[in-house]
Formats: C-alpha cells, structure tokens, sequence
C-alpha cells in the first residue's frame, strides 16, 4: 500500500518583522512646550488652629494667621485635586514660598 504525502503550502504566510519603527516619546519633551495653555489649580493644605468665619472676614492685607504648621514638617501639595507631592516653606526675599521636597 503505498501512500502519496504532499506538501502543502501554509495558509497563511508569515513575513520577517521590520525594523524598529521611530516613533515620537512625548516623555522625552518639557511637558509645558505640549501643553502651555492647560489651566490648573495648586492647592497647599495648611492646618489652621481655632480659625473661623469671623477671621476670615476680617483678613486684611498682612494679616497673620496662626497655624498648626511646624516647621520640620512637609505640607501636601495638590494639582486639580491630586496630591502630587510634599512642600516645605522657605522666604525668598521679602516673600514666602514653598519649595518641592517630594514627589508623590
């Protein structure tokens, strides 16, 4: 009994990969030249000691506010609502700011 085996082709045909495509990292860009116009909202959370409405009505240019702050302790900072990392205060001349200690 003799058999006849064919080859038979493959259905489908399998091509070699191609090269590495180049493909543009947005990672590798300033993120503020892809979005400059993007509005956002910085939020510092700040602890506020027996503080109420009639304070706040009454705060005037330079006014002083007591807080729960200490000062070897870093303040959440949130963008729209996210926080995105931990600041600490420091004075810049005649102002006061908060420098960026972590990211979250």
């Amino acid at each position: 009994m003799n058999t006849a085996m064919t080859s038979a082709k493959p259905a489908i045909e399998v091509k070699p990969a191609q090269g590495p495509q180049l493909v543009e990292r947005h990672s590798e860009r300033d993120p503020a030249e892809v979005l400059p116009w993007l509005p956002c909202t910085l939020a510092l959370d700040i602890p506020v000691v027996k503080f109420t409405v009639g304070d706040l009505l009454g705060l005037t240019n330079g006014s002083i506010v007591e807080t729960g702050y200490h000062q070897s302790s870093d303040l959440p900072l949130r963008v729209n609502g996210q926080l995105v990392g931990w600041t600490e205060f420091e004075v810049v001349g005649d102002r006061l700011a908060v420098r960026l200690t972590d990211l979250s």
